[in-house]
């Protein structure tokens, strides 16, 4: 069993709501009201429920991180430690079972995806033991560089938490599970990976601007991408503003549905939003994403869109 939970959903930057988008989403809201609605706790909560998502919570403005729980396992797996890495430390605080050791992989060294790193609780804890992989040679040397002066207060000889830094070679076994790389289409490189537990295969590939070479049945594309049960893709981007942004490392929500389509995974969530688009946007894209399944005559995918606190069960 992996349990996944997003922590930290945007790309590029933080995009907390601004109070007119707040205010906006509450006149939206109270424009469907009428007394029938709050004629009693029953009405109220069928009210609620009856709302479309992109009014009835948020998406959420934290950068990437993801956390993969493992079954029988006391260790926690978390990919990139974007700014959503702090709620993931708080929550880890007032957890019953503490975490005694993360192994923490890295897609790549862009600000976006480590900015959480001085602000994780457990790091500072001598009681914890972390685990840094990359496949990427300046791993320790590229985390120690954001906490330094100018940029930050606190060094990070200043985590009081067991550190090891892993450069990575090949798979990496923990426990029953083995997880492997794969270098993408981005900026100074960037690197998907997957999870197999000898049940599900769980694919983390954020960052990426699909090309046709990710389409083709070459044997190294079909070990990693063939029959996924979930991927977590980068689909920033719509069609337009993909061919707006060649080359900028991001990918097309509909190139996403296609490339999961062409190697047969099941469930896809789209990831990596872009901070100026607010919720009703990337609601907007999720559906055109189902529209565009429909017209392709594209069938077996689930799609979805990540959001801050879902949690996926495979």
């Amino acid at each position: 069993m992996m349990k996944i939970h997003f922590w930290g959903v945007r790309g590029s930057l933080p995009a907390p709501q601004m109070p007119s988008q707040i205010k906006s989403k509450i006149s939206a809201i109270l424009e469907r009201l009428t007394p029938e609605d709050i004629a009693s706790p029953e009405n109220r909560e069928r009210f609620l429920a009856g709302l479309p998502p992109w009014l009835f919570g948020t998406v959420g403005g934290n950068t990437p991180c993801l956390s993969v729980e493992l079954n029988n396992s006391k260790d926690l797996m978390i990919f990139d430690c974007g700014s959503g890495l702090r709620e993931l430390g708080f929550t880890q605080g007032r957890g019953k079972t503490k975490i005694s050791r993360y192994h923490i992989f890295f897609s790549h060294f862009h600000w976006d995806h480590i900015n959480g790193l001085p602000f994780f609780n457990p790091a500072y804890d001598p009681s914890v033991s972390i685990d840094f992989y990359s496949p990427q040679k300046n791993l320790e040397a590229s985390l120690q560089g954001q906490m330094t002066a100018p940029y930050f207060p606190v060094h990070m000889e200043s985590m009081g938490c067991k550190k090891k830094f892993h450069l990575i070679t090949g798979p990496v076994k923990l426990h029953n599970v083995l997880v492997s790389s794969k270098k993408m289409n981005h900026p100074g490189d960037s690197y998907s990976y997957l999870v197999n537990d000898g049940t599900h295969r769980f694919i983390y590939a954020t960052d990426t601007e699909l090309s046709a070479a990710d389409f083709m049945k070459t044997e190294e594309n079909t070990a990693f991408f063939q029959n996924a049960d979930l991927i977590v893709v980068d689909c920033q981007y719509t069609l337009g503003e993909a061919i707006e942004k060649y080359n900028w490392g991001h990918s097309a929500f509909s190139m996403a549905v296609d490339f999961a389509a062409n190697w047969g995974i099941k469930h896809m969530v789209l990831f990596h939003h872009d901070p100026a688009y607010n919720d009703r946007k990337l609601f907007n894209i999720l559906q055109s994403a189902r529209w565009y399944t429909e017209r392709m005559n594209i069938k077996g995918i689930e799609l979805s869109l990540a959001m801050e606190g879902m949690e996926i069960i495979l």
